[in-house]
């Protein structure tokens, strides 16, 4: 006789195989209906506070820039699908769920006191909950950039912001004192303010470069994620534009003095003001796009160094 397979045997593995299979069919699906249920829990939960955002987003020109972030979040999320996919899950359940119950509770403490940025930011830690309770830390270490770009399009506390446009208001006027002097013009400068021969200049919040410092900082962080570099490299580079921020403004400061000097004050105010800070808007832009390539060059040289 023969030797053949067992009848037994070939049936046991064929059922078998066929269980496998379901399991491996219906592990997606099955995930898939958390996200789904998780998703339309959030939306549920946050609407209200979604779309106060937007309305913030539409009048609040500091945070104009906020309808963009969705779109960029997107595509980093696209951009990295393939790292997602093959990032092993490993769900850590109890952490994501004390992530999302501490979000809850910020939502409430936000909610019984009338602050919106609690209850906006708790928009994140449930996201961060929720990525950690269906797919674990190697996920949310590729997230991670995402969730802090949304967390920068949510308006700051007024507190807080007066703490920070205040000191960057002095900081532009005594800068733009600096340039004028050194210009040969004759400038009293008194706190914010800006005493010429022919005008006073007053560095109003609009002036502080606040507006420009929340976009340059929004904008490196989308630039930078799109590269492979070094942590310490994305937290260097991300603060570089708070530098690049406050020197653009002083600039700013300078030019609106220098032209009211030499045309006249109707010239530092209207349609020459507005213009002039989307110029510099513009150059701080192309700046820090230049040092991202220099960035680049040298990661570049590196990796063939390390790699001949």
């Amino acid at each position: 006789m023969k030797p053949g397979k067992s009848p037994v045997l070939t049936e046991s593995r064929s059922a078998a195989l066929e269980q496998m299979s379901a399991v491996d069919s219906g592990q997606p699906t099955h995930l898939r209906e958390l996200w789904a249920a998780l998703a339309a829990t959030w939306l549920l939960v946050y609407w209200p506070t979604l779309r106060g955002l937007g309305a913030d987003w539409l009048h609040n020109p500091d945070y104009s820039h906020g309808f963009l972030v969705p779109l960029a979040i997107g595509f980093i999320v696209y951009q990295r699908r393939a790292d997602l996919r093959a990032a092993a899950a490993a769900p850590s359940t109890l952490a994501g769920l004390l992530v999302i119950g501490f979000s809850q509770l910020v939502f409430l403490v936000g909610y019984l006191g009338a602050e919106a940025f609690l209850q906006r930011t708790a928009i994140v830690g449930f996201a961060l909950g929720a990525v950690l309770y269906l797919a674990g830390w190697e996920w949310v270490k590729l997230l991670l950039l995402p969730l802090f770009l949304f967390q920068l399009a949510i308006p700051i506390p007024a507190i807080i912001f007066n703490r920070i446009a205040l000191p960057l208001q002095l900081l532009a006027s005594s800068w733009a004192e600096a340039v004028l002097r050194l210009c040969g013009i004759a400038v009293y400068r008194s706190g914010n303010l800006l005493q010429l021969s022919n005008q006073t200049l007053n560095v109003t919040e609009a002036c502080s470069g606040i507006r420009s410092l929340v976009s340059l900082i929004t904008l490196a962080v989308i630039l930078i994620s799109f590269d492979r570099v070094h942590w310490l490299v994305r937290v260097g580079y991300v603060g570089s534009a708070f530098v690049v921020a406050v020197l653009a403004n002083a600039c700013r400061v300078s030019g609106t003095g220098l032209l009211g000097h030499f045309f006249g004050p109707a010239a530092a105010t209207g349609f020459l003001h507005l213009f002039e800070g989307w110029i510099v808007f513009v150059l701080s832009f192309l700046l820090l796009g230049l040092e991202l390539k220099v960035i680049k060059h040298f990661v570049a040289r590196k990796t063939q160094a390390a790699n001949p």
